[in-house]
């Protein structure tokens, strides 16, 4: 991808930002007047659904930004006017639902064995979490893709008995965990059928159990958590046309990505760092079979912390070397006080971006 340098000067003086607008960081409010002036709208839903299929050339880099918006924001019509602010704020190319309804933590589980034990979450568990995936559809859809989180059985597993427990489980004894990750695998299953009928574009589906910390023996991510993943995985990707396979950093960092290679997903989120060194997008691209690959920025980087000069900096050295299928984002969500100024700063440089 042939990308156009910016230097802040330029970047200001073309985008013709607008001096007022008005910030806090954070979670508190946010309003902006028009970023851009004499700038064509773009279809969100379009480009990016273009983006995947390859039915156009890249003319614009999308972005997507996902923030965990706290205390007050989880739950009902707060939660969903919370997502649409943040949206509309920063410009960003997915309306993208974070996911609160974390199982709950079990003290019972304290051997493999006790997984046998482990509860079955049924539908009305999930009820306050439907009610704002069905909210955001209806009145995000026409907007832009519309995603729902779903985190992976072996991330609810360690929600539910901490993820230094169940790693230690199934060094131990990963067929009796397998119990508890089919009964989990089960639950996320309705989640996941639910948030079909409201009409969800897609999922980001995040995955764990392949850092390079977690096992020696690659059999147990090979044998027991993969096998788990694919259950959930390949349903979206049959029944869904925009999700998006995030190999999830939160934990650690990654060794080897290649038992990712094939996993379903019609986007690929992931860090760039593999073993201690940075691989490149155009290479990662590749190595995950072309598909757009979403990422380039750290998420304690610049776009938390950096002046406007660093931001500038980064992204045109992101775009310089992205490749031919990107959406411009970090590699997990962003993490501590966020200032929705500096986000917008970053959407806005690679939507002015141009092959």
């Amino acid at each position: 991808m042939k990308s156009k340098a910016f230097n802040r000067r330029d970047f200001v003086k073309s985008m013709g930002l607008v001096s007022t607008a008005a910030y806090t960081t954070g979670l508190g409010a946010f309003s902006l007047g028009s970023c851009k002036e004499n700038t064509p709208v773009v279809n969100k839903r379009e480009a990016i659904f273009n983006l995947i299929s390859g039915a156009a050339d890249q003319d614009y880099i999308p972005s997507g930004y996902f923030v965990h918006f706290g205390e007050g924001y989880q739950w009902g019509d707060a939660a969903v006017k919370r997502h649409l602010e943040y949206f509309k704020a920063i410009d960003m190319d997915f309306i993208k639902i974070q996911y609160e309804a974390l199982f709950p933590a079990l003290d019972t589980i304290k051997k493999p064995e006790d997984w046998a034990n482990m509860p079955f979450y049924k539908k009305d568990y999930y009820e306050d979490q439907l009610y704002v995936v069905k909210e955001l559809v209806n009145k995000g859809k026409a907007l832009a893709p519309v995603i729902a989180t779903v985190y992976s059985p072996f991330m609810c597993a360690g929600h539910t008995a901490t993820s230094q427990l169940v790693t230690e489980h199934m060094k131990q004894d990963p067929d009796s965990v397998k119990k508890g990750l089919d009964i989990i695998t089960d639950s996320v299953m309705i989640f996941i059928n639910e948030c079909i009928k409201l009409g969800v574009d897609g999922f980001l589906a995040p995955t764990q159990g392949g850092e390079g910390f977690r096992f020696q023996d690659p059999s147990i991510f090979r044998d027991y958590i993969r096998p788990s993943d694919m259950v959930y995985m390949d349903e979206i990707n049959d029944k869904c046309e925009c999700n998006v396979l995030h190999v999830c950093d939160y934990d650690g960092p990654y060794n080897d990505l290649t038992p990712f290679y094939d996993y379903p997903g019609h986007i690929v989120n992931l860090s760039d760092v593999v073993a201690g060194k940075k691989v490149p997008l155009k290479e990662l691209y590749e190595l995950f079979g072309q598909r757009p690959i979403m990422g380039g920025l750290e998420k304690r980087g610049p776009i938390l912390t950096g002046s406007e000069e660093e931001i500038a900096a980064t992204v045109t050295e992101v775009l310089n070397n992205a490749p031919d299928k990107f959406i411009l984002g970090a590699e997990c969500a962003l993490l501590g006080e966020v200032d929705w100024k500096k986000v917008r700063e970053v959407v806005d440089l690679g939507h002015a971006n141009k092959n």
